[in-house]
């Protein structure tokens, strides 16, 4: 971050601190409406040039992709609520890396499924096309479903995931370093442990930022372990102000345990953002969004996954399913269960049932009241560019990680309204200042 000034900063306060933006287009899920008949395609590569422009013309950071292994499935089905099927977010991001020149650009990539010294070399080859902008998101997967297509079924404990992707991590990194090895050393890197075993040598060489940029998302103990050992950018789950402010304490504390400076990692929390011309309209676009991220059809199909059968024949507009729900446990196909979530279920129904009997609620109604929360940022872009800077101000995040809900608008509208308020208020820059993702970042050097 830019240096504060003298005598005026305390641990907590950065008074020249600016925000950061990126953007997380998941590409699956409830969070980005795709049935508007305004969306653009989200497999053609316009809609990303066009995402990736925009943002560039907004002077973000970088363009975030998620990553799907296998398309999600309900009750044994191809979900076909969500899109089914992503492109291979190198591949995208390397078509990216031709149609823009400054906007950072990073792949989520798995570290359980995928091998080492490939996966190394494929990201070194984005970052060097794109000229020193590539970043790699690192995610371990948890569920069967997806290590089904890996012959792997499950494989490996949720604490043993996170160490194979910390020996991945710290594999990948000396092969990028390997790169730098004067001419005629040995560049071969070697690992032999029972997560982790290569026997490779460096054969890309290092793009002007060293290595790509390592994001890694994830809140649990093990994911913040390897955050702090490993990570330059974090995307967290934290958004609302006090969970944010523990969260980046907690993780300060554990990079110094780590030997790294307190300020070495950038924190960016995922976000949707709704933006209003005043605050009754941002508040009816937060109402609209709500409704069309927890749809009928949507309320239904997350039921089923409690209920453990096929509930189409109910009217989600009419009361719960009044069958009982099958003794197993929940279905993890669709991906959308985190692990705490996936037993007493049972519980968690009657919990439900009560709810609905008090306050005479719907299918649609209970799952909006249970599923889908209101956006953590609704106002007009003056009222979010002073929640931003006072985030960032104040430490309790680096910026932010949008997750959009709507294309091109939600964009739009944080481009042409937020970004300008941001700049009126000094934090937010008014040119790229750098050409390399990590200099958009304002991270340290590499050492």
């Amino acid at each position: 971050m830019p240096a504060p000034v003298q005598g005026t900063a305390t641990p907590d306060h950065d008074p020249n601190a600016r925000v950061h933006l990126g953007v997380f287009f998941t590409g699956v899920g409830p969070q980005l409406i795709w049935t508007k008949p305004s969306s653009p395609s989200h497999t053609a590569i316009e809609t990303f040039v066009d995402v990736a422009r925009l943002l560039e013309r907004g002077l973000f950071d970088a363009f975030f992709l998620g990553e799907g292994l296998r398309v999600r499935e309900n009750q044994g089905r191809v979900f076909d609520l969500d899109i089914a099927g992503r492109p291979d977010a190198i591949t995208q991001l390397s078509a990216l890396a031709g149609a823009t020149s400054r906007i950072g650009l990073v792949a989520t990539q798995n570290t359980t499924y995928n091998y080492p010294a490939d996966l190394a070399r494929r990201l070194a080859s984005l970052d060097l096309l794109s000229d020193g902008r590539a970043g790699w998101n690192v995610v371990t997967t948890d569920n069967a479903w997806t290590g089904a297509n890996f012959r792997h079924g499950g494989w490996l404990a949720h604490e043993r995931r996170y160490e194979r992707a910390t020996g991945f991590v710290e594999a990948a990194k000396a092969l990028w370093a390997a790169a730098d090895a004067p001419a005629g050393a040995d560049r071969t890197v070697a690992r032999d442990t029972d997560l982790v075993r290569l026997r490779a040598a460096a054969t890309v060489p290092r793009s002007p930022q060293g290595r790509p940029v390592v994001f890694q998302a994830g809140d649990s103990d093990g994911g913040r372990e390897l955050a702090a050992a490993h990570a330059d950018v974090v995307f967290s789950a934290n958004t609302g102000y006090e969970k944010a402010l523990a969260y980046a304490a907690d993780l300060r504390a554990r990079l110094v345990r780590h030997g790294r400076p307190a300020d070495s990692v950038r924190i960016l929390p995922g976000a949707i953002v709704v933006v209003g011309d005043n605050a009754k309209d941002a508040e009816d676009k937060a109402g609209w969004l709500r409704e069309e991220q927890v749809s009928p059809p949507r309320a239904i199909a997350f039921l089923e996954q409690y209920w453990g059968t096929d509930l189409s024949a109910y009217d989600p507009d009419g009361p719960l399913p009044d069958i009982e729900p099958s003794e197993a446990e929940l279905d993890p196909s669709r991906g959308t269960i985190a692990i705490e979530d996936r037993t007493g279920k049972l519980a968690q129904i009657q919990k439900w049932r009560d709810l609905a009997a008090e306050r005479d609620l719907s299918i649609v109604q209970l799952v909006r009241e249970v599923q889908s929360r209101r956006p953590p940022f609704v106002g007009t872009a003056g009222q979010i560019a002073d929640k931003w800077t006072h985030y960032v101000r104040t430490r309790a995040a680096d910026g932010f990680n949008i997750v959009p809900h709507l294309l091109p608008d939600a964009l739009t509208d944080i481009v042409d309204k937020v970004v300008p308020e941001l700049q009126e208020r000094g934090s937010y820059r008014t040119a790229y200042e750098g050409t390399t993702l990590r200099e958009h970042l304002e991270l340290p050097p590499l050492t």
